[in-house]
């Protein structure tokens, strides 16, 4: 007799920002609780902002970062709250929305969807947001 045992369906997750590997929320939030990570590529357009970490907006240039993958969606619960994203709130309201967006490997080839963080033109232009037209951010 086959038991059937349901499987969690894997979380996506597109990270471009302080949870790259390598960077200040990385450790916090993901190391260790993620079951594969990987150079991927969004589309999107990338903004370095005063208060020391990026923001993304919907743009069609490439954006580099990480695709990282976890067991269940359970980790977006942390997610959420470290992006100020309330599912309930309307989209002004939040900080960050979060979208499921296509991503691709390194050589154009799709990943699949996963869920990233946007913030809206007008918060990132009201922060003051400087444009990374190379689709690069580091906090390092």
């Amino acid at each position: 007799m086959i038991a059937n045992i349901p499987t969690p369906n894997l979380c996506h997750v597109f990270v471009y920002g302080t949870l790259k590997p390598n960077e200040a929320n990385y450790d916090q939030y993901c190391a260790g609780k993620e079951i594969s990570v990987q150079q991927a590529i969004a589309y999107g357009e990338l903004f370095a902002l005063p208060m020391g970490y990026p923001a993304m907006i919907l743009g069609d240039r490439q954006i580099h970062g990480y695709l990282l993958s976890f067991p269940n969606v359970s980790i977006l619960n942390s997610l959420d709250q470290l992006e100020d994203y309330q599912c309930d709130r309307a989209t002004s309201e939040n900080l960050y929305n979060r979208y499921e967006i296509e991503v691709f490997d390194l050589e154009g080839n799709s990943l699949g969807f996963a869920w990233a963080y946007f913030m809206t033109s007008l918060q990132m232009s009201e922060f003051g947001g400087v444009a990374q037209i190379d689709g690069c951010w580091s906090g390092k």
